[in-house]
């Protein structure tokens, strides 16, 4: 049987191995559900002057 060639030293997964050692395992992601955009169009633009002086009337 062959000889495993010994793996590339990684100076990124030495880093992280050293920090899991000291802190402990990150937590796991939560998903978090994205609210859907219901506004559309016209919450990308500011209401015009016009509008805003009809409201109050």
């Amino acid at each position: 049987m062959a000889k495993r060639k010994p793996s590339q030293f990684s100076t990124t997964k030495a880093v992280k191995a050293n920090a899991r050692e000291r802190v402990g395992q990150p937590r796991p992601e939560r998903v978090i559900e994205e609210k859907t955009r219901r506004t559309g169009r016209a919450a990308k633009h500011k209401p015009r002057l016009e509008d805003l002086v009809r409201q109050e009337e």
